[in-house]
């Protein structure tokens, strides 16, 4: 699920890359330098995870992880998904530089959205923890696939039967995401609960 150069018009190039750049600033902000690491583990996680590509028609698929990421990252998870991105665009040129902003927001804001969710919701049970990473899982590659087709929408009606076929090919998706995130969070419960702690509400300066 990654845009290439030359698919999307130049006013939504630009404009992605203007609001993506405001929230990656903010995502900067609210990120401890004592989260590094774990931000750093996160982010070579996403990288791997889609490389992995399975041909589907014209487009492919592979696993996005923006639930997991905003799961475990809160509001690092921007930053750590356009870090990811930047990477695969230089070194494997997966998506292009130009589409770097809309990438990011396809992915980073089902992240954020993902993680507010489950902070919201996870509670003290492992059960329960779980359930809303299952549903973080899928509903964040839901929202991404959604946002993919939206933005492929613009490019005009050439572009309309692949945002249909990209919005089509990651329905299975959504589900293996859902495992992935439930049985992750799960362990992660059991063996290291505090990793799990990604609050939105706390500042930089406030630690």
């Amino acid at each position: 699920m990654h845009i290439s150069d030359g698919v999307l018009p130049t006013t939504v190039s630009v404009a992605s890359y203007v609001v993506s750049g405001a929230i990656a600033a903010w995502s900067v902000r609210r990120t401890r330098n004592e989260q590094l690491p774990k931000i750093a583990v996160v982010s070579a996680t996403f990288f791997v995870a889609s490389l992995i590509h399975i041909p589907f028609g014209p487009t492919s698929v592979h696993l996005l992880l923006p639930g997991l990421v905003g799961a475990l990252l809160g509001p690092s998870g921007f930053l750590a998904i356009m870090l990811g991105l930047l990477l695969q665009s230089l070194l494997f040129q997966f998506g292009g530089l130009t589409a770097l902003g809309a990438n990011a927001l396809m992915m980073g804001l089902p992240a954020l959205f993902c993680g507010l969710i489950f902070q919201t919701l996870k509670g003290q049970d492992n059960r329960r923890q779980m359930l809303v990473g299952g549903l973080a899982g899928g509903l964040g590659t839901l929202l991404a696939a959604v946002l993919l087709a939206c933005l492929l929408a613009t490019g005009g009606e050439d572009f309309f039967g692949v945002a249909k076929l990209a919005l089509l090919a990651h329905l299975p998706v959504i589900g293996i995401e859902a495992v992935v995130t439930a049985i992750t969070i799960s362990f992660l419960a059991r063996v290291k609960p505090e990793l799990l702690q990604a609050p939105f509400r706390a500042s930089r300066e406030g630690t």
